[in-house]
């Protein structure tokens, strides 16, 4: 949903900011490491100490990386391959050290059990649900669609958190973690239930073109009739 808003940042918002790092020489895949680096500090450093709205603070000035970074290879007219895999790869360490970060705020100061396994929850299943759609485009078959994008897990827990470090308020990220945990949970569903139809009717496919290919083998000019 979120992601209909990239056009705007990237174009206008930190284009700026795109071609000043173009200027001095910095690579599109260096932004993202620092970025990560960025983000992960942010949340493992910050959250699990209690103080959650300077981690999402720092968390936020370094996670607008992963839309500079696209937008510089493009201003490059740079298509690399190993970049589109670091940047993914990358992309879950993020994710990972911003649930990561929250877990163990909940161990801590947050001092809720429930709500620990809550965060563990949503970040396995944010990893199933891109896991899934990775997969599933690896055998050329298409798993996009469902409620919890990257961006919408992102953003929202994020945002939560920080109004509940603001106000003091841990309901926000409860009620947050709880409906990203139904929704992973319907996005997983949904991307497996789409790709078992594709994958279905590809098989169905290719039984019946190998069966037609023995029967045209059998009806063939050296078959022995009975």
């Amino acid at each position: 949903m979120l992601d209909r808003f990239k056009g705007f940042w990237q174009g206008v918002v930190l284009l700026p900011v795109v071609r000043l790092f173009i200027r001095w020489g910095v690579s599109p895949d260096t932004v993202t490491f620092v970025g990560t680096i960025g983000v992960a500090a942010g949340a493992l450093v910050f959250f699990p100490r209690g103080e959650l709205l300077i981690g999402v603070l720092v968390i936020t000035a370094f996670v607008f990386s992963d839309l500079v970074d696209g937008k510089m290879a493009r201003e490059l007219d740079r298509r690399s391959t190993f970049g589109s895999f670091w940047d993914s790869t990358l992309d879950r360490i993020g994710d990972g050290a911003v649930f990561g970060g929250l877990a163990l705020y909940f161990a801590g100061p947050g001092d809720s059990y429930l709500y620990l396994c809550m965060t563990v929850y949503c970040l396995v299943m944010g990893s199933v649900t891109s896991y899934a759609r990775a997969k599933a485009e690896s055998l050329g078959l298409d798993a996009r669609g469902g409620l919890a994008e990257r961006a919408d897990r992102l953003v929202s827990i994020l945002v939560m958190t920080g109004f509940a470090g603001i106000f003091g308020a841990d309901w926000l990220i409860y009620l947050t973690l709880w409906v990203l945990a139904a929704a992973n949970t319907y996005t997983v569903w949904f991307r497996i239930r789409k790709v078992h139809r594709q994958a279905v009717a590809r098989d169905a496919e290719r039984d019946a073109a190998e069966a037609g290919a023995a029967g045209g083998a059998d009806s063939g000019p050296d078959a022995v009739s009975s």
